[in-house]
């Protein structure tokens, strides 16, 4: 069980039996009242994200959160079908359980699946993706590198801004945060 004066950020702890993630944690103890935490914490599950204050002596519970490797098998359009590396376990999420993490997903990628009581609860994807064009206008002679951007649609659905030398069936390398071409693959 953690205190009060021991939350930091970047803590997994239970909050109204779920997981959360303290994001800010701010202690502070009154003249001659106990000790108060203010957090700001993010559900691991729905992800929302809410101020907690925990007053006095309380007793924090720490969630127990880890790690798994996975790989993406293939979507159905509704569901989302992984297996764990490990095990050979299938299971699955949904559109929405994923969000915009689902543009990132190829077959046969290997992703970390956060897990919670061993179960899946989210997918933490790499960094940076590699995923081929689909769709792109093409380029026209004289165009350069420095010379601008046009939109493409990638093989899972994503539409970004891409220079203007990019083809149709070109591999490119995504940064999975900021959703933005970073160079060819």
């Amino acid at each position: 069980m953690y205190s009060l004066a021991e939350l930091r950020p970047g803590m997994a702890i239970i909050v109204d039996g779920e997981p959360h993630l303290v994001l800010r944690a701010q202690h502070s103890k009154q003249a001659r009242g106990t000790g108060v935490a203010k957090t700001t914490v993010r559900n691991l599950i729905t992800g929302a994200v809410f101020p907690k204050t925990f007053q006095g002596s309380e007793k924090i519970e720490p969630a127990d959160i880890g790690y798994t490797k996975a790989q993406f098998l293939y979507s159905d359009g509704a569901e989302y079908h992984f297996m764990d590396s490990t095990d050979f376990s299938q299971f699955t999420f949904t559109e929405d359980d994923l969000g915009d993490q689902k543009y990132f997903l190829v077959d046969g990628m290997d992703v970390d699946i956060q897990n919670f009581d061993n179960k899946p609860i989210s997918v933490r994807i790499p960094p940076k993706v590699v995923l081929t064009i689909a769709n792109t206008d093409p380029g026209v002679k004289g165009d350069t590198a420095s010379g601008g951007t046009k939109p493409a649609t990638t093989e899972t659905g994503l539409v970004v801004n891409v220079p203007f030398f990019i083809e149709i069936g070109e591999k490119i390398r995504i940064n999975t945060e900021s959703h933005e071409y970073v160079e060819r693959a």
